[in-house]
């Protein structure tokens, strides 16, 4: 299903907050921030002429968040940031003095971050980053997870020394169980998804995931003209669209956000045309996508830079998985996850729709931007639903 937006901010400014935090200064910082972590070059772009010339595409280019900061995801980079900006302000109000970006990782700051700690609900990526960057700064953290998260993302998570808390039901639940119980005991909740009177932390996880914005352009020939963004609860789909918007303006690509039908709130909060909560039905497979309310700030900016949204089956999420592992042609094989190409899974939908694809222009002259948001994160699942290893996919790719 596709559903254009008719929304009434549709192509209008950001919000001045959303603007500030999307800025060409916002992505500075970032920078700065990433600049002290292990691991942090920038993730590779990889040309896919072999399955555009199938699409019937002008370009097709994959950013592979795979192999980002080590954490396999995304979102390594917007939860360790957050955390890492807060540690940096409350040292300042502690030292009564302004702290630099670059002495984060001195003692006197570690001192001030081994007092605080932060909680956050997760499918398994956010608090990954969460614990990483808490472990990285010397802060604490306690990460809530509920049902459906596997075993081997939670052993993942308690790799970097975080506190794990199962919650009964679903991603939903294990945000409502991580601010209660961080209320009670005075710590930070660090959440990417953002509600009412709580927005700031988010909007500086979003501010995070604008580093990815800033490689895909330098690693491009062009602008794209289209962008298929996935979407949870929304930030990274808003934070890469409201980026572009502000670096790029009138020659902006086509953004269409992508939610699992399973769990469509964007989609469905397009339609009623504002945020609202959906019913939960049977589990995706799309586990990092499995949410069922919108963030309210990225909301805020898609209804604003997107220019439509739709939904993917199951059947899609893992036959793009399977497409990526065994390419056509020449192109590179790519490992994802089962959430990270649901953007392409997308963009393959919407071409089995010519008449459709052809209102937006996607056609030979189109270049298009895709981004796997996840590798392999679940190894034994993923085997299980492509039927080779991680390690096999790339493998091929030696041989």
């Amino acid at each position: 299903m596709y559903l254009k937006n008719q929304m009434p901010a549709h192509h209008t400014p950001l919000d001045p907050r959303d603007a500030e935090t999307l800025s060409v200064k916002g992505a500075a910082d970032v920078t700065r921030v990433l600049a002290l972590r292990d691991n942090n070059a920038a993730t590779p772009l990889h040309a896919l002429p072999g399955l555009a010339a199938e699409l019937g595409l002008g370009a097709l280019h994959v950013k592979d968040e795979g192999y980002r900061l080590g954490l396999g995801s995304f979102k390594a980079l917007g939860g360790a940031y957050a955390l890492m900006r807060l540690v940096q302000e409350a040292a300042s109000e502690q030292l009564g003095r302004d702290v630099a970006v670059d002495e984060l990782m001195s003692q006197e700051v570690r001192a001030v971050a081994a007092g605080l700690t932060f909680a956050c609900a997760t499918d398994g990526n956010h608090g990954r980053s969460v614990a990483q960057g808490a472990q990285l700064i010397g802060a604490n953290a306690v990460i809530f997870v509920h049902a459906g998260v596997s075993d081997a993302r939670v052993d993942a998570i308690a790799s970097f020394g975080a506190r794990m808390i199962r919650v009964d039901g679903n991603y939903d639940d294990s945000v409502a169980e991580a601010s209660r119980v961080a209320e009670q005991e005075g710590w930070t909740v660090l959440s990417d998804m953002s509600w009412s009177g709580y927005e700031r932390i988010p909007a500086l996880v979003m501010q995070g995931y604008s580093a990815i914005v800033q490689e895909a352009l330098d690693q491009l020939d062009a602008p794209p003209t289209h962008v298929f963004l996935q979407a949870g609860v929304g930030g990274f789909a808003a934070a890469i669209a409201g980026h572009m918007a502000v670096v790029l303006g009138e020659v902006r690509p086509h953004v269409t956000v992508v939610d699992p039908q399973r769990a469509a709130c964007l989609f469905e909060s397009a339609k009623a045309g504002r945020a609202i909560k959906v019913e939960e039905g049977e589990a995706t497979v799309m586990a990092m996508l499995e949410c069922y309310e919108p963030s309210l700030v990225a909301f805020r900016v898609l209804e604003r830079v997107a220019d439509g949204f739709m939904t993917v089956d199951e059947e899609d999420a893992i036959g793009v998985m399977k497409r990526l592992a065994d390419p056509v042609a020449s192109d590179p094989p790519v490992v994802s996850g089962e959430s990270g190409g649901a953007g392409l899974a997308g963009l393959i939908a919407m071409l089995r729709q010519p008449d459709l694809a052809e209102t937006i222009d996607l056609g030979p002259s189109a270049r298009v931007l895709v981004i796997n948001t996840e590798g392999a994160t679940d190894p034994e699942l993923y085997e299980q639903l492509v039927g080779r290893s991680p390690q096999g996919v790339l493998r091929g790719a030696i041989a």
